[in-house]
């Protein structure tokens, strides 16, 4: 058997594949894609272990070990595709895209420490050891002092 019938055929599932990786907007078409690819490689594997006749079939044992990798790699992937379809009700991965890049502008500090959250009560920002906005007072827990906020002490008091 010569060695370019294999090879042209890894050679064009891998092109298959890397194509169905590239286009395709389905998470799980995408995790098809790559067991396509994976696929090429265990062939190319079995293939030059069969035309180099190694007494080890070293690429045969590469090919079980990759085959127990895609079957993990493909369990988790399903995990979590399922996962964000039951919370976002779509797998498509370009709204799943957007909606992540969305979603991390929300908490982010900006680089003086403040937040992005605007203050409802005017204030400038400054908030006092318990995360409630405050006049900037200089008073700590217990202590009464000129934030305006009631502490531990003045409340059992």
């Amino acid at each position: 058997m010569h060695l370019a019938y294999p090879a042209v055929l890894a050679a064009l599932l891998f092109c298959v594949g890397l194509y169905g990786v590239l286009a395709r907007r389905n998470a799980i078409l995408v995790l098809m894609s790559v067991e396509l690819m994976l696929n090429a490689v265990n062939l190319n594997l079995v293939a030059f272990d069969v035309w180099l006749r190694d007494t080890l079939h070293s690429g045969q044992a590469l090919t079980l070990f990759t085959i127990a990798i895609a079957a993990a790699e493909i369990g988790i992937g399903l995990a979590i595709v399922l996962a964000v379809y039951r919370n976002r009700g779509s797998s498509d991965i370009d709204r799943l895209r957007d909606t992540a890049e969305s979603d991390d502008l929300d908490g982010i500090d900006n680089a003086d420490g403040s937040d992005n959250v605007a203050e409802s009560d005017g204030q400038s920002g400054s908030r006092d050891s318990h995360g409630q906005p405050g006049s900037g007072g200089t008073a700590g827990p217990g202590h009464a002092g000129t934030t305006g906020n009631p502490t531990n002490a003045e409340a059992t008091a």
